[in-house]
């Protein structure tokens, strides 16, 4: 079998990423893949299922499901709702001290 490279597929999904993405639009995924990451970790140090998460943020199980797997882009309230639900909020912080 002759395997020959495709030139206009990366090798990585960096590679990819810097292809098809500008710049911003990779800092926005890495900030919402950041974000639902910590969701979901604070979600399973506590021990709660999805279903128990609903019930304490409000949020029906559905959505949280299709957050956590990254198929949806929740709403601000949503994610408020949720943070809300581990004592937790967002905070608006000059670029540059997020990258220390």
């Amino acid at each position: 079998m002759n395997k020959q490279k495709n030139n206009h597929i990366g090798s990585s999904w960096e590679s990819i990423q810097e292809t098809i993405y500008i710049p911003q639009e990779t800092e926005d995924s890495q900030l919402s893949v950041f974000l639902i990451n910590d969701i979901i970790d604070a979600r399973k140090r506590e021990g709660i299922t999805q279903r128990q998460l609903e019930s304490m943020s409000g949020v029906r199980q559905p959505i949280i499901s299709r957050m956590e797997r990254g198929n949806t882009d929740p709403k601000l309230s949503t994610v408020l709702k949720i943070l809300g639900s581990f004592g937790k909020t967002l905070q608006i912080v000059p670029m540059q001290e997020m990258e220390k």
